[in-house]
């Protein structure tokens, strides 16, 4: 399947971002609920509080590019509000189901997405920092980057917990 991109300054971050589509797959396969809501020495965050976070920052970067679909459970995770064991969080299946519905819609806005665009002011409410431009294209580079480390501390939960490392067989299947 053709991609069209429209601007080459996107190139390798939909690269990462097709492969955190499909590591978030491989990272929760088989996670049973109980082990979900297992936290470390009562000192780590749970799986499902980590997933959570994952599909909110696709959803936070979505709503910052203008794709109008809301988060169904961003009052547990936005501005990656800390864990909270009295919220009843959703299941496994019910955030991958949020994440493969915003996905193909963030994918397609980034693809869509023009340099003067990419280029255009966006505060992400960092304060300043003088080696990152407050632009869209930081904010694309944060959520990749926030994405990353979830994925790896869920890899690292999978082996905490008793589970095969976390699987790197893609899904030629998702095109996003």
């Amino acid at each position: 399947m053709e991609i069209s991109i429209n601007s080459d300054m996107l190139k390798i971050s939909l690269q990462l971002y097709r492969m955190h589509t499909q590591l978030f797959n491989n990272a929760i396969v088989d996670i049973r609920a109980d082990d979900a809501k297992q936290r470390l020495f009562e000192r780590t965050n749970h799986i499902i509080w980590m997933v959570g976070n994952l599909v909110n920052n696709r959803f936070w970067l979505a709503n910052a590019l203008g794709v109008s679909d809301k988060d169904p459970f961003g009052s547990l995770f936005d501005e990656a509000k800390a864990l909270d064991e009295s919220y009843d969080y959703p299941s496994l299946e019910q955030l991958k189901s949020s994440w493969h519905h915003i996905s193909p819609l963030l994918f397609h806005k980034l693809c869509d997405m023009t340099t003067a665009e990419l280029l255009s002011a966006y505060d992400m409410g960092m304060g300043d920092m003088a080696f990152m431009e407050s632009n869209y294209l930081s904010a694309i580079a944060m959520s990749i980057d926030r994405e990353e480390y979830l994925i790896g501390q869920l890899g690292l939960m999978r082996k905490a917990l008793g589970y095969p490392a976390m699987d790197y067989q893609l899904d030629a299947t998702i095109p996003y």
